[in-house]
């Protein structure tokens, strides 16, 4: 509303002269980090080799002429040069008329994009670790933000039941396995088959019989598959995580014959020394970047590879919308591969995210195969002890259950996806500082205060009050979520949600400690801004995928 405004009178005076769309005068408009400078400021640097003076003049000359544009009682109170920099000073009663009248969709918007989405596929041979569940939770709030943006967005889940660890497990699976068997059997017979030949020797002929259609083979795997894919789902889905597509990929294993005829035409399709069809990249930008650049797609005996059938369930994927996939960081490689093999193609990729690995003291990062992990269900059994602990010693009430997940959720999304986490528990449950329960508990106060309210009579005065420096701070930061809702989906990076989240709840806080609401003369104006932190709050939690509580 006035940051549009802004554009709107930028715009007139700077498109004709200078070429600058509108978007580009968008993104050039900053908040600064003093509020007396003014709301929004442009820089005029970028003006001058255009118009030819220098970006102090070009600053005064644009303030002069904005201000006589400027309405009264409009949205802009004023502009103002300040060196290189014109700033915006708003009308902060419209504003505050703006934010106490919101409404549970603020900050939602109607961009009606078709996205399909895919994060997670844990490979179907145990349950989820809490490194790898990273893959999840930032999957999870990027479709929260996409569809709250207004997109139809797809969750995909890619089922790699055709791999390498099914075809191990198979060597030991029994009908009456449950699914909290299959870690510790595996890991026992991972490491007796890295050790005999023999077992390695049946591993491939199973993967063999598989891709001829082996009836027998086919239904043991579909078992094993079945077991473990159903123990994955209940796990994600105690944590709010669900998907509307499970993609598997045996089904690819036809298409996967079309990509290789394809390939042969690019004349990039190869045998190396050991009779493995491969893609040969060394005509691409990877030559200098990988000591052997290609990228093998069959075994010697013409069993295709994960790789192939990627490559066909990628192409099929991006036929039909917009795609977007969630990789660890231990994956750059080989989606760089990927990318690469479908240019050769001419064929879309997919944007991809990387997320970087979760470290917890004592065990680093983790490895389903050599077992040195935590899976995610005994660790948040272990996250929802301490969080009733916590709550006991506090002397307070919550579901600790909920406390527990923002705790692990907010944790993991706080940092921007490319960093690494090391992950300290009892820091993550604190509920004071920069965490998930700290979160929680300011929307639960404000909460109270609402509650309150209603065992009494609410003063009206219909005309605004002066604002207080906490007010006017907590307004703006209200004011602040549609922008860092579109930023989030624009760079597909939750963090900037979680940390603006920490920056609300601060400014209500301060809000909280400096201006008293009930029984207060400006009663009826602070109650409307305590309803509008509450939904905004809420409506941020919710991107995060953590749910508020009322009380605690």
């Amino acid at each position: 509303m006035f940051k549009e405004t802004i554009i709107n009178l930028l715009e007139k005076q700077l498109v004709e002269k200078t070429g600058f769309k509108k978007q580009e005068i968008a993104e050039k408009i900053e908040v600064p980090s003093d509020y007396e400078l003014g709301d929004y400021a442009f820089p005029c640097f970028i003006l001058s080799k255009k118009l030819k003076k220098t970006p102090d003049e070009i600053a005064k000359e644009l303030a002069v002429k904005l201000n006589s544009k400027i309405k009264a009682g409009g949205e802009i109170k004023k502009t103002e040069a300040k060196g290189p920099y014109l700033n915006f000073f708003i009308n902060k009663k419209k504003l505050a008329e703006h934010i106490i009248n919101i409404n549970e969709n603020f900050g939602s918007q109607k961009q009606n994009e078709k996205i399909l989405l895919e994060h997670t596929s844990i490979n179907p041979n145990a349950s989820p670790h809490l490194g790898r569940t990273r893959n999840s939770i930032i999957g999870d709030s990027i479709y929260r933000i996409l569809t709250f943006l207004g997109n139809k967005v797809e969750r995909h889940y890619y089922v790699n039941d055709i791999g390498k660890q099914i075809a191990i497990l198979a060597l030991v699976f029994k009908e009456s396995d449950r699914f909290e068997d299959l870690l510790d059997k595996y890991i026992q017979i991972s490491k007796k088959v890295e050790e005999t030949p023999e077992l390695e020797k049946k591993v491939f002929e199973l993967l063999n019989k598989f891709e001829h259609k082996d009836k027998k083979t086919v239904l043991l795997f579909k078992k094993i598959v079945d077991v473990a894919v159903n123990g994955q789902k209940q796990i994600l889905k105690s944590i709010g995580i669900e998907f509307e597509h499970f993609d598997y990929e045996s089904s690819y294993i036809e298409h996967g014959k079309q990509v290789l005829k394809d390939l042969e035409k690019t004349g990039e399709l190869k045998k190396d020394r050991e009779n493995r069809l491969v893609v040969d990249l060394s005509s691409t930008s990877l030559i200098n970047k990988l000591k052997t650049p290609v990228l093998v797609l069959t075994r010697s005996d013409g069993t295709g590879l994960y790789s192939l059938r990627d490559l066909a369930y990628t192409i099929e994927k991006c036929k039909k919308a917009r795609n977007i996939l969630v990789l660890g960081e231990d994956q750059k490689t080989y989606f760089e591969q990927l990318k690469e093999t479908l240019k050769l193609l001419k064929k879309p990729y997919p944007e991809v995210v990387h997320y970087s690995f979760v470290l917890l003291k004592g065990v680093g990062k983790m490895s389903t195969r050599r077992g040195e992990l935590v899976l995610l269900e005994e660790f948040l059994a272990h996250a929802l002890k301490k969080a009733q602990e916590e709550i006991k010693k506090r002397e307070t009430k919550g579901d600790a259950k909920k406390v527990a997940i923002a705790a692990v959720k907010y944790s993991m999304l706080r940092n921007e996806n490319d960093r690494n986490i090391i992950f300290d528990l009892q820091q993550s449950l604190n509920f004071e500082g920069n965490t998930g329960p700290y979160l929680l508990y300011s929307y639960a106060r404000a909460s109270s205060i609402i509650r309150k309210s209603k065992k009494q009579k609410v003063k009206e005065k219909n005309n605004l009050p002066e604002l207080t420096k906490e007010e006017l701070a907590l307004i703006k930061k209200i004011s602040e979520f549609p922008e860092k809702v579109e930023s989030a989906g624009k760079l597909l990076s939750p963090s900037i949600i979680a940390n603006y989240s920490y920056e609300l709840a601060k400014s209500f806080n301060e809000f909280y400690h400096s201006c008293k609401v009930i029984g207060s003369e400006q009663e009826n104006f602070r109650l409307k801004l305590v309803e509008s932190f509450r939904k905004t709050l809420k409506n941020s939690l919710y991107l995060l995928g953590i749910e508020v509580m009322e009380e605690m």
